[in-house]
Order: structure tokens, then C-alpha cells, then sequence
């Protein structure tokens, strides 16, 4: 799998990935053309999370009317920004009135490919992951990013397609955090989303936002390709907001 600035098309399909897109209940319009280009430069579009600024029903409702000038299949995890104000499924609802499948619980397939989505938690990479011990509250806050992390792998054990999408809004992996301070790793994302990923032979690739001044690649351990697609960091990279990856 490779992004690349302008992949082939004749090639087979390619996906449009973007995160953080941080709409306000300002923002009319501001991504309607953007998802006209990417709906004659991809054929599928995954978008990871921090959809809304702070998850307020207007903000929604403004992407939502954006997206419908997307003529393609899209893809979606919402983030913690798309959490502040306690209504995650209502932001779930009013993007799948506009043709969004919100990835969670459940997997999809689309033109051949599978999908599996989680938002994703913090809790730091290999060596430096918190572990389950002693105060409640610790373990509270582990067993979140578990529950995420097992909702990601049921998920990939859903599908049966030979190719496979991991759509995510926190990072798996330590690679594509670097950038950001040191101090603020352990909150950019989770070792255990990348062992998820890798107990299945069928993952082409996992895309995530969250890590604004992170890196565009890294792997997981077993080598499974991760991008980091925060629209700051792949600007940055291609001169544009989103990345266009060969599936």
C-alpha cells in the first residue's frame, strides 16, 4: 500500500483519508469543494474523527451539508472533539443522514474492501503503555482503551475480505506521534490499537487523525502500514488536506 501525491487510478481503487477537520457552527461551506475534488480523485473516502470543534449539533449538521457534495462511499470514527458535549450519537445521526456510515461496533464492506472503526483512547506505546494497577481510577481509564481496542479487533474479525481498512482517530502506533512534544505521547494514542490490528493477515493499512503535528507514516509491529491523516500533517506533506492512498 503507498500514498502517494496523485495515485494511479488504473491501478485499482484509492482512498481519500482526512481527519480533524474541527468544524465550527461558522464553518458554512468550508469543505464542500474539497469533497468534490476528492470525489473524482478517490473512490472511497474515511474520514478520522474530530469531525466537530465540540461535537455541538449545528457543527454536525454543517459538515453533514458539505458531505452531501460527496458522490462517494464514506467512511467515518468520531473523535474526543466530537464528544465535548456529550452527544456522540447525535453527531453519529446527523452524518448518516447525509450518506456517512459511522464505524463502531460494526464493520463494512464496500466494493470489495473491508472497513473497521473505532474512535481509539490514550494510554502511551510499548514500554510506556499505563498498565492496570492500583488506584481505581487507573484501571478504569485502561479498561476504556481495551474496550476500544477489543471493538476494533471484533470488528476485523467481521470481515472476509481479503483487503482490509482500520479507520481510527487515535494513533496506534509511536511512529506517527513523533513531532509532538514527548511529554503529551501517552495521550496521542495506544499500543493495544496496534495489537489489534496485527493478529489479522488481511489489514492493508490503518489510517488515524488526532496527532496534528505527528508524522505522515510509521508501522506496527508486525509491519502493517500506519498513515496519519490529520489535515495538518498531510497538507504539510502533499499540499493538501487529505491523503490519497492505493488500496
Amino acid at each position: 500500500m503507498t500514498a502517494t501525491n496523485e495515485p494511479s487510478r488504473h491501478e485499482g481503487l484509492t482512498l481519500a483519508a482526512i481527519g480533524d477537520l474541527h468544524v465550527t457552527d461558522t464553518s458554512e461551506h468550508r469543505y464542500r469543494a474539497m469533497f468534490e475534488e476528492i470525489s473524482e480523485k478517490a473512490d472511497i473516502l474515511a474520514l478520522c474523527g474530530d469531525l466537530t470543534n465540540f461535537g455541538k449539533t449545528r457543527e454536525a449538521e454543517i459538515l453533514a451539508e458539505d458531505l452531501r457534495a460527496c458522490t462517494i462511499p464514506t467512511v467515518a470514527v468520531l473523535g474526543n472533539h466530537d464528544y465535548e458535549c456529550g452527544q456522540p450519537e447525535e453527531v453519529a445521526r446527523i452524518l448518516h443522514g447525509a450518506g456517512v456510515t459511522v464505524l463502531d461496533d460494526q464493520a463494512v464492506e464496500i466494493k470489495g474492501v473491508g472497513f473497521a472503526g473505532v474512535k481509539g483512547f490514550v494510554g502511551g506505546f510499548g514500554r510506556g503503555e499505563l498498565g492496570a494497577f492500583g488506584e481505581k481510577g487507573i484501571k478504569t481509564f485502561v479498561e476504556e482503551a481495551i474496550n476500544e481496542a477489543r471493538k476494533l479487533e471484533n470488528a476485523l474479525r467481521s470481515l472476509r475480505t481479503d483487503r482490509c481498512v482500520a479507520v481510527l482517530h487515535y494513533a496506534p502506533v509511536v511512529d506517527t506521534v513523533e513531532g509532538e512534544p514527548p511529554e503529551i505521547f501517552p495521550f496521542l494514542g495506544s499500543s493495544r490499537l496496534a495489537e489489534a490490528i496485527d493478529r489479522f493477515d488481511n489489514v492493508r493499512f490503518a489510517v488515524h487523525g488526532h496527532a496534528h503535528r505527528g508524522a505522515f507514516e510509521g508501522r506496527t509491529p508486525r509491519g502493517v502500514p500506519v498513515y496519519n491523516c490529520a489535515q495538518f500533517v498531510v497538507s504539510e506533506r502533499f499540499d493538501r488536506p487529505y491523503a490519497l492512498i492505493a488500496l
